[in-house]
């Protein structure tokens, strides 16, 4: 594992009673880099995501995330990242300038910084302009774009991504990456996502490890992985290497993440 990996995963194992959620993982992703992580539903990935953000604990295993252990360093690793869940989080009642605000608060950002910081990004991800509209009235893709500002506001290292584009349309989708590979630029940040948009891995990552049954079973960039399954296309190779079954979300874990998602949202 290089020494400039920002996050630092070796033998990560997550149980859950008699269900072997992670079984013994390890990968490092690199500090700037857009890093994909790719699975089946049920495949251990956003387990190993809950693990990273502290909102789970392993079983066993070492990790490092930008310097710090989850475990016994949890509020450094909180300030070293930013997140945007799969669910939905922003206060529907509330202005996209109050949301941005009570974040600011929650994060001790100081009051002086807080109104050019919160004007900054709502304009990079050209919001401003509706600054004062409540939430509830925003399109699937704005409210995402609202969600990346506000993870962004205390200056991560690291943002993490859980399918930042589901269900938005293709011209929104694309948008959406457009900020992201943007930040990645002008800000340095490391982007560490999941997504069921292959494609999405294929044109933005720099590098992508796909998790399957709680294993890591290939890495490398997109073109290594693809050379390596003889495919095409990353769809292609995601297919070959993962199978064509559909897979059900795990039920044994799903109450587990909601609770998780629950506490991460009350602070």
């Amino acid at each position: 594992m290089r020494e400039n990996a920002i996050i630092k995963v070796s033998n990560l194992v997550k149980n859950f009673g008699e269900l072997q959620a992670v079984r013994g993982i390890s990968f490092g992703v690199e500090h700037g880099s857009i890093f994909a992580f790719l699975g089946p539903n049920g495949a251990g990935k956003t387990t190993t995501i809950k693990i990273l953000t502290t909102l789970l604990k392993p079983t066993s295993g070492e990790i490092s995330v930008n310097g710090f252990n989850p475990l016994t360093e949890q509020n450094e690793v909180r300030r070293s990242f930013g997140i945007v869940f799969q669910d939905p989080s922003l206060d529907d009642e509330l202005t996209a300038y109050e949301n941005m605000e009570f974040h600011a608060v929650l994060y001790n950002i100081q009051a002086k910084l807080r109104k050019s910081r919160i004007e900054e990004l709502l304009k990079f991800t050209e919001l401003w302009e509706r600054r004062n509209d409540i939430v509830k009235n925003f399109s699937g893709g704005m409210r995402r774009r609202l969600e990346i500002a506000r993870g962004l506001l205390h200056h991560p290292k690291i943002l993490f991504l859980d399918e930042p584009t589901l269900g938005l349309d293709p011209q929104t989708r694309n948008h959406i990456w457009e900020y992201i590979r943007n930040l990645n630029t002008k800000e340095g940040i490391t982007v560490f996502f999941t997504t069921h948009y292959i494609a999405e891995a294929e044109q933005s990552a720099g590098k992508v490890a796909i998790i399957d049954h709680g294993q890591i079973v290939e890495s490398g960039t997109p073109e290594e992985i693809k050379q390596k399954a003889g495919s095409k296309s990353l769809e292609e190779a995601f297919i070959a290497l993962t199978g064509k079954e559909i897979r059900e979300e795990r039920v044994g874990t799903k109450e587990v993440f909601r609770r998780s998602h629950q506490m991460w949202r009350r602070g």
